[in-house]
């Protein structure tokens, strides 16, 4: 028997079949993957050293579907699909968590240790598709300030903000040196100008912070490129669901294409990431603010 983190440990019962106790595997203390496991089991959550019997098999997640049994004898499907694939990719959880713990500035040690986990078991998690269980989840969104909703990407066709208002808010100026922090160095923003049919319009852009000009990559007929030759208003925020507070930037000023090939070269070398929306978007436009304002919305300080 061998096993991953985050693998699923299954003690069934030798009269019925039916699984009697399962757990998710936390801990190795062999390199190999054989026993003894750190087991955290689903029904109490508690954590303890098995030396599993013949009545225990290993569900592994990573590789094979969720629920799919493999057993004790031969070799695992993960390690054979590990052997012809290579390094998988992480879980869309894992790189979920990842986010959440690089925007909150937390160290992989500190967010296992606020979880109660180990934090090789968190950059199993990170790293490696996986399916941790609930109790997992609702560590985690709590060790992050999130919510296991959050996690597994629930409430993504829905627009933020839906929670409850804080009992005693403060709405805040924020000066210009902590407006281009939150810029910080790339992200998404919305882009308001006047569409070619002549009315107002807002548009998500992929941006990029380059010697204090706001620059992103459009197409020439888009509805962003609209923006050349006039003065725009760029907005970026965030709000944080689980408290019901957040900020936004509001940047104001002219927007030009960037036509010298140098330039564009050197945008292009140094942009963090490609547009989202896909396809050709080789014109650059940059908007150099004038008028730089935000507020943020947190608690009364008591």
């Amino acid at each position: 028997m061998k096993a991953h983190l985050g693998d699923q440990l299954v003690i069934e019962s030798t009269k019925t079949s039916a699984a009697r106790r399962d757990g998710e595997i936390i801990g190795l203390h062999h390199e190999d993957g054989t026993p003894p496991y750190d087991v955290r089991w689903s029904d109490t959550d508690e954590v303890t050293l098995v030396f599993p019997g013949p009545d225990a098999h290993i569900h592994h997640l990573e590789h094979g579907r969720p629920g799919t049994a493999h057993s004790p004898s031969g070799p695992a499907p993960a390690e054979t699909e590990s052997a012809s694939h290579g390094t998988p990719h992480p879980g869309d959880i894992g790189r979920r968590v990842a986010v959440e713990r690089r925007r909150r500035s937390l160290s992989r040690e500190e967010t296992a240790r606020r979880a109660r986990m180990s934090p090789g078991y968190l950059e199993y998690l990170e790293e490696r598709p996986g399916d941790p269980s609930v109790a997992t989840l609702i560590k985690l969104a709590d060790a992050l300030g999130t919510t296991v909703t959050a996690l597994r990407g629930g409430g993504t066709d829905l627009p933020p903000g839906l929670g409850q208002a804080m009992l005693h808010p403060e709405l805040r100026d924020i000066g210009p040196e902590e407006c281009r922090t939150l810029l910080s160095t790339h992200g998404v923003g919305r882009v308001a100008v006047w569409a070619a049919d002549g009315r107002p319009a807002v548009v998500p852009v992929n941006y990029d912070v380059v010697d204090d000009a706001i620059v992103f990559r459009t197409a020439p007929n888009s509805t962003p490129a609209a923006a050349v030759g006039t003065e725009v208003a760029f907005e970026v925020d965030h709000m944080d669901e689980a408290l019901s507070q957040g900020w936004s930037v509001l940047a104001v000023g002219p927007a030009n294409v960037v036509t010298k090939p140098m330039d564009v070269h050197r945008l292009t070398e140094r942009a963090h990431t490609t547009p989202w929306s896909g396809g050709e978007r080789e014109m650059w436009v940059s908007i150099r603010p004038a008028h730089l304002t935000g507020r943020r919305i947190t608690p009364i300080e008591g």
